[in-house]
């Protein structure tokens, strides 16, 4: 397993180890001991799947102010995913990451607390994704998808994206505290 430091700090790609032969492939996904030591969580409490059609787009997601760091994988198709940097401190405020994640690559990504996260399926897919901490509905929010402040380069030409996420906050309006 490779733990893979990205431009955004905290923001870690994970290369699991993949053993195939001509039946299939085995492979190890998530293991404490080496979690721990490449120091992220080694401890989620909430696990989740959802199911996308080609072009769906959803996000940019978090909550606040219980945060959730994730880690995210895809079982089925391929999905571009987003990291988006909303911690007002860090150097890398307002920044974004994206990467394929998809059941042939086998690539996961963490994403930790303090990121907006979302993701446009490329093709009809299954996302698995573990959660640090459980989800709240009075702390879900998100912001625009295509906020030109942060100028996410989605891969599609076309997305299918809810109203919840049409009607997100602009980049810009984002308060804590």
């Amino acid at each position: 397993m490779k733990f893979l430091e990205t431009k955004l700090p905290g923001v870690v790609v994970i290369e699991p180890t993949r053993f195939g032969d001509d039946r299939g492939f085995f492979t190890e996904v998530f293991h404490k001991e080496k979690f721990a030591a490449a120091g992220l969580p080694d401890v989620f409490v909430q696990d989740n799947h959802s199911r996308s059609q080609q072009g769906v787009l959803r996000g940019l997601h978090f909550q606040y102010p219980l945060w959730q760091g994730k880690l995210v994988r895809v079982v089925i198709g391929s999905i571009f995913d987003v990291a988006v940097d909303i911690r007002p401190d860090s150097p890398t405020y307002g920044e974004w990451l994206g990467i394929e994640l998809s059941a042939d690559n086998g690539k996961q990504l963490y994403i930790p607390e303090g990121f907006a996260h979302g993701f446009c399926s490329l093709t009809d897919a299954d996302v698995t994704y573990k959660c640090t901490n459980v989800y709240k509905k009075e702390d879900d929010t998100g912001i625009l998808w295509n906020d030109p402040d942060i100028g996410v380069e989605w891969p599609i030409s076309s997305a299918i994206v809810s109203e919840k996420d049409k009607n997100a906050i602009r980049f810009r309006d984002l308060v804590f505290g």
